[in-house]
């Protein structure tokens, strides 16, 4: 390490020595390897990537942006900000943010004075890249590395492939190879996400996972001890129950709530502040002064209460935190440990988490997560699968990004990235619609791409994701948050001006400006405030979290305390579903009315395509759920099984409906049968289906 971050680690930090994945990382990042680093949250992963990159930085010439470092949320990158600020300026460096939300002056005093190291997100680059007003070329020539925080964040979604395109971009536009330093906290899979970092440069660069003292599942082997932190799981009914049980318990205590729906988070809050608990909010649909003023109110109270969604579960400093409670269950065990990880921090206390099940499903979910990570078991990061609408937004930001691009070069810049392996059918079909234009073999933007796209300077072809439109909540001047249209419309059980919740208060809507999507409100007092938000199309929990619950409805109990309350509910809830699981295997259960279902257990995108491949063995009316999905009331045990042995033969994607190809972005670039080849392999779990077509099953009747 460079003696003067030596220096300043000893005096001005005031650590004895650094942790094993900081000493860890050190000789590999100074030479330039990729990585990816692994480390519970509050594992000292920023300083680890930070301190070799510094120095090898000091061992380089060249003026100007030298690292990228990227977050997947802007609040992170702004409570990154001061901590590397600090370890830049002790070696006469400088950082610097860009985000949506800095002001233009302040982009400009950065153009004009390049940072050595910019933390920012995708889509910022993205916009750098293609901005007439950013000489990209000069801006990134001495770039030289770039750190991806919370990686299995991007990994895991649409956003990652964008982040690689945009990087392989970047190494071209640079003239070198940019190292690539993930950092995440647990994965099941982490020599697979390194691969998927390295993208083309995949095994011609070196690399490695670095996670000492991370312990990672024997397949076959259920570990003797789970895993360390104070976990319990109670069932109290409702919303309600849990405001009040959170109300009396660990008064003095600093509690962050975790919720997975923002109406949740906004009922409960609203509850909690009935109560008589200081209570804050945030989640995405609050506005930015809102969200900011309740996470800085939160960090410097002492007895108090935070309700959140998933926007304080990446690492977000909150202060001094006592304890986590989980309404019903996060979707996946990752998160989960992301959220347990905020707690334990101080010297003598350990991590900790109350699950607090609102209704049977929640308690079924938790028992079955806490199941999971009793067995040390984490999900594998799996990449969106045929990213074929991020290959046309990347021909198209091309185009703006280069003024001119050779319509046979253009693979060339993307190297050996495996969605563009397929692009040339993309490319053919801009060309021929118009968004791409062609003049003497050379590629330029075209009409369509203007038409579609073109609104604020494309600023949609910056970001590869959706959102439902929202209404903008504004009280005076000052914006409250933004809601679901619905609920601005007339209601016929509802007499008289609407009311809304919002940042946990009620409140009325005086005036509604449809065309300009914005609403007018004021504070009333009491309740009958609603709160609601379009949910995205989730379609449910995965495979290994399916079975894990029927494992839990089997008799088997997480390895977590259990409340008295916890236990009834669950023997309550077991006996409920007696019909429903067998340890032998599958259920086909006909019941009095005539219906006939085949509990599966698989999850909902299994289920969808088992649905898809039975054909007419399975009704075509249905929304397939995670535990179950309706079969042909006529077939019987032997009609069934010649189904069964056909379907085993060719698995058949979901059938994907109109409406449901406005969630993928860029969809007008493609032609339609490669856009809904993509929603389909999104939409499937082939694995899964297989696993229950090669499985035993028996009939029933209930």
């Amino acid at each position: 390490m460079h003696p003067t971050l030596a220096h300043h680690i000893v005096n001005t930090l005031g650590w004895p020595g650094l942790r094993p994945l900081q000493r860890e990382a050190l000789a590999p990042l100074i030479d330039g390897e990729d990585a990816v680093l692994l480390a519970p949250t509050a594992g000292g992963k920023t300083e680890a990537a930070l301190f070799p990159l510094l120095t090898a930085m000091a061992g380089r010439s060249g003026d100007g942006v030298s690292l990228l470092y990227v977050c997947p949320i802007k609040a992170l990158l702004n409570n990154l900000l001061p901590r590397v600020q600090a370890y830049a300026g002790w070696m006469g460096r400088t950082a610097e943010l860009w985000h949506g939300d800095v002001s233009h002056a302040g982009r400009q005093r950065i153009l004009r004075r390049r940072p050595d190291i910019l933390l920012t997100t995708p889509e910022s680059v993205e916009s750098m890249l293609v901005s007439t007003k950013v000489d990209h070329r000069a801006f990134f020539a001495n770039l030289h590395g770039i750190v991806v925080d919370e990686v299995h964040a991007f990994a895991g979604d649409d956003r990652g492939w964008h982040l690689l395109a945009v990087l392989e971009r970047l190494s071209r536009v640079a003239g070198r190879p940019v190292q690539r330093v993930g950092l995440s906290a647990t994965v099941g899979n982490p020599d697979d996400l390194l691969t998927w970092l390295q993208g083309s440069m995949a095994g011609e660069r070196a690399g490695r996972v670095i996670a000492p003292g991370v312990r990672f599942p024997q397949p076959g082997r259920v570990p003797q001890e789970p895993p360390p932190g104070d976990v319990e799981l109670d069932y109290v009914g409702s919303l309600r129950n849990a405001a009040k049980v959170i109300a009396s318990l660990h008064r003095g205590e600093k509690r962050l709530v975790f919720c997975d729906s923002r109406a949740y988070v906004e009922e409960l809050g609203h509850a909690l502040r009935e109560l008589g608990v200081t209570t804050f909010l945030s989640h995405a649909s609050l506005s930015l002064d809102e969200r900011r003023r309740a996470e800085a109110a939160f960090g410097e109270a002492r007895d108090c209460v935070i309700v959140a969604t998933s926007t304080l579960e990446l690492g977000i400093d909150v202060g001094d935190l006592d304890r986590v409670i989980q309404i019903n269950a996060p979707g996946t065990v990752a998160s989960f440990l992301q959220r347990i990880g905020r707690t334990g921090r101080r010297t003598g206390t350990q991590r900790n988490c109350l699950f607090l099940a609102v209704d049977t499903s929640g308690l079924l979910d938790a028992a079955g997560l806490l199941h999971l990570w009793g067995q040390h078991w984490v999900e594998p990061v799996v990449p969106t699968p045929e990213p074929r609408h991020i290959v046309a937004q990347q021909l198209l930001a091309l185009c703006l990004q280069e003024p001119e691009v050779g319509e046979r070069l253009w693979p060339e810049w993307w190297g050996d990235l495996e969605p563009f392996h397929q692009g040339a059918p993309i490319a053919a079909h801009l060309i021929r619609e118009g968004f791409i234009d062609l003049d003497g073999g050379l590629m330029m933007i075209g009409p369509e791409a203007e038409k579609r796209f073109g609104h604020r300077h494309f600023m949609e072809l910056t970001s590869v994701f959706t959102a439902p439109p929202q209404f903008t909540a504004l009280h005076g001047r000052t914006e409250i948050g933004r809601i679901d249209p619905a609920l601005l419309a007339a209601d016929e059980e509802q007499a008289g001006p609407r009311r809304l919740l919002l940042a946990g208060r009620t409140w009325m809507v005086t005036w509604v400006d449809w065309r300009r999507q914005r609403c007018f409100v004021e504070p009333v007092e009491g309740g009958g405030g609603k709160a609601k938000w379009d949910s995205g199309g989730h379609l449910g929990a995965s495979f290994h979290l399916t079975r894990a619950v029927r494992e839990v409805l089997l008799g088997t109990d997480p390895r977590a305390k259990l409340t008295r309350r916890a236990v009834n509910a669950l023997a309550e809830a077991r006996d409920g579903h007696t019909d429903l699981v067998h340890p032998g295997g599958s259920v086909i259960v006909r019941a009095g009315n005539g219906d006939l279902r085949w509990w599966t257990w698989a999850g909902a995108r299994a289920n969808l395509t088992l649905a898809a491949t039975l054909g007419r063995a399975a009704d075509p009316k249905q929304q397939p759920n995670d535990a179950c999905l309706r079969l042909n009331a006529d077939l019987d045990p032997r009609t069934w099984s010649a189904a069964r042995e056909a379907a085993r033969e060719r698995v058949i994607l979901p059938d994907v409906g109109v409406r449901a190809l406005d969630g993928l972005k860029f969809n007008a670039a493609l032609p339609r049968h490669l856009a809904e080849r993509t929603l389909s392999a999104r939409l499937a779990d082939v694995d899964g289906a297989l696993t229950l077509l090669e499985g035993p099953t028996r009939f029933v009747r209930r």
